[in-house]
């Protein structure tokens, strides 16, 4: 892919269904463009010239009086400090804030969490859902409510049952006492298929980098990307007899808004996600994007070395209070195992250009840091979708995610090969990529911890990859037909790099 993509981990969007979220086309040749935008900027950034940044320190104590002094000395307001895990959020109109900080005492890392100025970058996107008439939405209803015992578009989810998800319904649709919370672009709690289910103690609004814990403040706004809502759907949509049927229709789900006004997933805002979660009881959560401006971080750029130490850091605060971090593995078709990846798209926020990447030294975050769960997305016939990324080592487990019906057509009656989810309304749609198989991995963690309500984090993800179905490699990947392989898979049938473990299994979720 060569056009900037400031995003979330999506793929395609088709008018097919009863909505459609148009989102970016992963596709082979199809451009990409940013989420879309309409919020305020923070607060605090009050200077066109101000970069936001993180500062590492060491955790578990308030930042000491020489760093606070260092700080201000080189022209940085601290915006919030997370000091259990050391990282400061500062903003800064000062270009040498970072190169200053860096030679305080006590500091152990700081760069630039952007390369556009605060507020950020315009949007290019255009992607906002694309409603059907009513008479296509009574007449998918009308189809879905002749299978006894399931919600009216349930017949629609070729995905359930490609992980026994509906199988597992007839023994356990989860506890309300798991919550997985969708840290993404905010999720509409009003949906008459999420507000059952819905956690508002356990969601917030990131945006700026601190929790904003206003009423609603979680949820997008009408002109923000649907694609929160979506994936919270993937999850937990009950079962009610209202539209669709999540993963997991028992369990709570929580919204974490951390995509900016003009779609971005800036550090700081991960960061007070992660930590946020960590500290409300979050079981799972589900990262289905990228820290943006960078695609990939590289260890060797001391503003970038930074921000995979702030994330890092985040993301093993919250596994550490009990959550399972569940991320997708991007929609490229990149081996995230070769020895280097050429990247068009970063920065994103500004200029982007051609760099090339050693991907075990440059890493895509959240989804490459230890200890979270790397999902590849497979299509209607159970092969790996034409965008997903892949990689021996760095897959840990693969989930239904969509792709082109060209390419796997599902069996009747459903009639889309991509994800069906909830939208902003009281809508659904069909949308695809990496982003949604995710969530239903997402879904099976929250099944898992509802059988296993003392498990630790550790011991459910060793359940989730035990009871996963063993998927050998697709040996050759010609996903279009035309003669060519598209991607080379490495590995045994329960390790490989273009589905891990194997396909994630609701059922056995909830009986083992």
């Amino acid at each position: 892919m060569t056009a900037p993509h400031p995003r979330h981990r999506r793929a395609l969007a088709i008018p097919a269904g009863l909505a459609v979220a148009a989102s970016l086309a992963f596709l082979p040749g199809t451009p990409a463009t940013a989420a879309p935008a309409a919020e305020a900027a923070p607060a605090a950034a009050t200077d066109g010239t101000s970069l936001s940044y993180v500062v590492n320190v060491a955790p578990g104590h308030r930042p000491s009086a020489t760093v606070r002094r260092a700080i201000a000395k080189a022209g940085g307001t601290i915006v919030t400090s997370y000091d259990r895990i050391g990282v400061i959020v500062v903003h800064s109109a000062n270009p040498d804030f970072a190169k200053t900080v860096r030679t305080t005492r006590g500091v152990q890392s700081a760069g630039a969490t952007r390369t556009a100025p605060l507020p950020s970058a315009a949007t290019t996107d255009t992607d906002a859902p694309k409603v059907l008439s009513g008479e296509d939405l009574a007449a998918a209803k009308a189809a879905g409510q002749s299978a006894e015992g399931k919600d009216p578009l349930e017949p629609l989810q070729w995905d359930l049952p490609a992980i026994k998800a509906d199988k597992a319904h007839e023994k356990s649709l989860g506890s309300k006492k798991v919550t997985v919370a969708v840290i993404d672009t905010g999720v509409d709690d009003t949906h008459p298929d999420l507000a059952p289910n819905f956690d508002r103690d356990a969601s917030v609004n990131c945006v700026a980098g601190k929790p904003d814990t206003t009423d609603g403040a979680w949820r997008p706004s009408a002109a923000e990307s649907p694609h929160g809502t979506h994936v919270a759907g993937e999850i937990a949509a009950a079962k009610n007899g209202v539209g669709m049927t999540g993963v997991a229709p028992g369990v709570k789900v929580a919204g974490i808004k951390v995509s900016n006004p003009d779609g971005f997933f800036y550090t700081e805002a991960v960061v007070c996600g992660f930590v946020w979660a960590a500290e409300h009881g979050v079981d799972v959560t589900n990262n289905s994007y990228y820290t943006d401006p960078w695609y990939f971080n590289c260890k060797n750029d001391p503003d970038q070395k930074a921000l995979v130490e702030a994330v890092s850091r985040a993301s093993r605060y919250a596994e550490k209070k009990g959550a399972v971090n569940v991320a997708a593995a991007g929609n490229e078709n990149y081996d995230l195992t070769s020895d280097e990846i050429t990247d068009p798209s970063s920065p994103n926020d500004t200029t982007p250009g051609d760099r090339v990447v050693d991907p075990s030294e440059c890493l895509d975050i959240p989804t490459q840091l230890p200890g979270v769960v790397t999902v590849a997305a497979t299509g209607a016939k159970g092969l790996k979708s034409s965008f997903s990324n892949y990689g021996r080592g760095i897959v840990d487990i693969a989930a239904p995610g969509g792709d082109s019906t060209a390419y796997q057509t599902p069996d009747a009656p459903a009639t889309s090969g991509l994800i069906l989810g909830t939208l902003p309304g009281g809508e659904w749609g069909y949308m695809a990529g990496t982003s949604m198989a995710s969530p239903h991995v997402a879904g099976v963690a929250a099944l898992i911890k509802s059988t296993h309500p003392h498990a630790s984090p550790a011991l459910v993800k060793a359940l989730l990859y035990a009871q996963a179905d063993a998927t050998a490699c697709t040996d050759p990947y010609d996903i279009d037909g035309d003669g060519k392989v598209d991607a080379v898979c490495e590995g045994p049938k329960n390790r490989n790099g273009f589905y891990g473990w194997g396909m994630a299994d609701a059922l056995d979720a909830v009986r083992r």
